[in-house]
């Protein structure tokens, strides 16, 4: 969870404007050749309204999932990005390219050019050339139009019934976690355009003067490394990208259709490993970690507990758990105002109907508590909303279910949002996150003896999996290694 509060947007305005054109538009569409795959293709989105949503969606995904903080990180990405897309077929494009703070291994793209990379995949990359890779392949998803591609037949689809969401996303609630720039990210794509993707990759990473042949050695490491099970805002590589059976064979074929000298093209291992020395790996425990039930956040010094055994998410602007059948929801956000009263009439003047009212003070901070109704589209729900006053900010807990099961969750609604209390383990508020350590080697060795040269906080295998070796390789004198260091949070 951030430390700033920041409303998102929706992206549902915008999705509504364009409905009502595109119910017309459509009578009249026709396909159109692509210039980056040669191809005919539907498209209901003008580019103007493509970069519109692109646009939007940009700033609720900046806001909802965090940046990474650096700016040396951050201009070297978008440096490296707009280079490719220069060499694409759509270099006029608002080309933007950023970092998300987030663990989970992915890169994705938004319509109009925006393209994001997770410090979870750099963390991952051994080269500029991989990173090329990796960036053209969601560049290729753009000058393609694959996600416009998609939409324009989800909403062909829909004609005569009216223009929905993109997709439903997890958790809609009273937060406004509702029909964000996220659902975006969970638009999948098709083996045709992976492979256009992939090819498209090749096109600008050779055009750019990168080696194509680490790209052929990233699909394998995505694959290795999104089965693994993760944390993270967002889904894994494997998750938005399905992987196809012979990809890497694909791959391989494309390498024997390229007419320059591979060996005159760059790969840049050490300059890009210089980059990541030092990079956050992993969660960041100081944004906030679980414990069991037990959420603690050192940089805003607070702690709360959830019901037990409810599934729990970490999001830049809120902390969530849902009970298992998805029927009750305890959402923990900053509210914008200054002070718990100001807060509680805020809250009451969004449609929400306060029914009993109290002030109180919660583990010694000054609180106000009500019970509240509303409607949710035509569902009434009900539950219990509490503001509380901590360090100059105030917290703004709910706990909700449909009206008819208030009674059912009410106790558990209570008990965690009186947990709410000052943080004042030491060990706990002065916790860091774990670190990338970039180290030249001396002299030959092997993963397993990399791992047992030092004092570790990951396994051996999570060691192999940044390095992209297997276990018993050799790893030559004078090469670059990752080690990961620093201690895991308490």
């Amino acid at each position: 969870m951030a430390s700033q509060p920041s409303p998102p947007a929706s992206i549902s305005t915008t999705i509504r404007t364009l409905g009502a054109s595109l119910l017309v538009a459509s009578v009249f569409a026709s396909c159109s050749i692509n210039p980056a795959t040669g191809k005919r293709q539907l498209s209901l989105i003008s580019e103007q309204q493509e970069i519109a949503m692109g646009r939007e969606a940009d700033q609720q995904i900046s806001q909802q999932l965090g940046l990474y903080d650096n700016e040396e990180v951050q201009a070297y990405i978008a440096a490296l990005g707009r280079e490719l897309a220069a060499e694409s077929e759509r270099p006029d494009l608002p080309w933007t390219f950023r970092v998300v703070d987030d663990e989970t291994v992915n890169a994705f793209a938004l319509p109009g050019g925006f393209i994001y990379v997770t410090r979870g995949i750099l963390t991952h990359m051994g080269s500029k050339a991989e990173l090329a890779g990796v960036l053209g392949h969601e560049i290729g998803h753009v000058t393609a139009r694959h996600s416009v591609n998609q939409m324009s037949k989800g909403m062909l689809a829909q004609l005569g019934l009216g223009i929905g969401s993109v997709v439903s996303p997890e958790f809609a609630s009273l937060a406004g976690l509702a029909e964000t720039g996220l659902s975006l990210l969970f638009l999948k794509y098709g083996r045709d355009d992976e492979r256009q993707a992939d090819d498209l990759a090749f096109r600008y990473s050779v055009r750019s003067g990168y080696d194509p042949r680490s790209l052929v050695e990233v699909f394998e490491l995505l694959e290795r490394v999104s089965q693994r099970s993760e944390g993270g805002s967002l889904p894994n590589w494997l998750a938005t990208h399905p992987q196809p059976v012979a990809r890497r064979e694909e791959a391989e074929k494309l390498l024997a259709t390229v007419d320059v000298d591979l060996d005159d093209l760059e790969v840049a291992r050490e300059p890009f490993l210089r980059r990541i020395d030092g990079m956050v790996y992993g969660a960041d425990p100081r944004q906030g970690y679980f414990r069991d039930e037990r959420f603690l956040h050192p940089e805003m010094q607070f702690e709360l507990r959830f019901p037990k055994g409810w599934r729990t998410m970490n999001l830049r602007q809120a902390v969530v758990a849902q009970q298992p059948d998805g029927q009750a929801v305890v959402v923990l956000t900053l509210a914008a105002e200054g002070d718990a009263e100001a807060a509680a009439r805020a809250f009451a003047s969004q449609g929400v109907e306060p029914l009993r009212q109290w002030r109180d003070r919660i583990n010694g901070q000054r609180a106000v508590s009500y019970y509240f109704g509303a409607k949710v589209q035509t569902t009434p729900i009900a539950g219990l909303a509490t503001f509380v006053e901590h360090r100059g900010r105030v917290f703004r807990l709910l706990g909700y279910t449909a009206e008819a099961r208030l009674r059912e969750y009410d106790r558990e609604f209570e008990h965690s949002l009186e947990s709410f209390r000052r943080l004042e383990d030491r060990r706990v508020l002065s916790v860091q996150p774990l670190r990338i350590e970039i180290e030249r080697l001396g002299r030959a060795t092997t993963i397993e003896r990399l791992a047992e040269s030092y004092d570790r906080p990951v396994s051996l295998e999570q060691l192999a999996l940044l390095n992209n070796v297997e276990p018993g390789e050799r790893l030559e004198a004078g090469s670059w290694v990752k080690k990961v260091v620093g201690q895991p949070p308490p």
